[in-house]
């Protein structure tokens, strides 16, 4: 098989594959019908031609013959009268029209046969129109719900085309989710052991934590001192705190002079 075979081929096998996806069956339906329908009509015009026609012939036919039945008359009167020439002529052209009004009634009768042929096809016709648009309806009507059913199908089971896209949404959102879970909870962890400091701390909390901390040293020192005091053993007669701390500190010394 040449190239160009080959290429007609392809091309044919997917413009065929892209026709039949393109295809509905209920518009190519909609479409014979209104085809067939096209056709009935001409029929009937058809029809109403050569009953148009017929008619027509009828007319003249009848003209004819009045004419002819005048000229009778008048050869008859032209006979009383003497006047054998007068009623030659008539007669003569009574005859004339005898044969105008045979070939009317020839092509009357023709009309007639073809009239009457057209009608029954008409009938006919019509009968296979109507048939065919109960079918057409029915098949329609069982097309759109084995469409329904199987959208309803695919649906259920997720494996049409567009339940197929929410469902990777879908997946696309949880993986995310799960992402931005675990970064938040690594974080977390990261700032619990210190390990990441907070980045919207302001510039000077680091001093501020630092006065904090002497601040709270010298309370624990002065609290330690004065329970120090307070746990102390104090000799019998020994002054009280607030005495003891106003006595002179040169008696003091006096009193602890030895004589020499």
């Amino acid at each position: 098989m040449s190239v160009m075979k080959r290429m007609s081929l392809i091309f044919r096998a997917k413009a065929n594959k892209a026709l039949d996806r393109a295809e509905d069956p209920r518009e190519t339906l909609d479409y014979s019908y209104q085809r067939q329908l096209e056709l009935l009509s001409k029929v009937r015009r058809g029809v109403a031609d050569v009953a148009t026609s017929r008619k027509r012939v009828e007319l003249q036919i009848n003209q004819l013959e009045q004419q002819s039945g005048k000229l009778q008359t008048q050869a008859e009167k032209a006979l009383q009268m003497d006047r054998e020439d007068l009623a030659r002529e008539a007669l003569t052209r009574k005859s004339g029209l005898t044969q105008q009004i045979s070939d009317l009634q020839a092509q009357h009768a023709q009309l007639q046969g073809e009239e009457e042929k057209l009608v029954l096809a008409q009938q006919r016709l019509q009968a296979k129109v109507e048939a065919f648009r109960t079918r057409k309806e029915t098949i329609k009507a069982t097309y759109t719900a084995a469409e329904a059913q199987t959208r309803i199908n695919e649906a259920v089971s997720g494996i049409g085309e567009e339940m197929g896209d929410v469902g990777m949404a879908i997946q696309r959102a949880e993986d995310k989710t799960a992402q931005m879970q675990a970064r938040a909870g690594a974080i977390d962890e990261l700032i619990a052991s210190g390990a990441l400091d907070d980045v919207t701390a302001q510039p000077g909390d680091d001093i501020a934590r630092e006065l904090d901390s002497l601040s709270s040293q010298s309370d624990v020192e002065l609290e330690l001192a004065r329970l120090k005091g307070l746990s102390a053993p104090q000799a019998p007669g020994q002054l009280g705190a607030g005495q003891q701390g106003s006595a002179d500190p040169l008696s003091k010394q006096a009193e602890g002079e030895t004589p020499r």
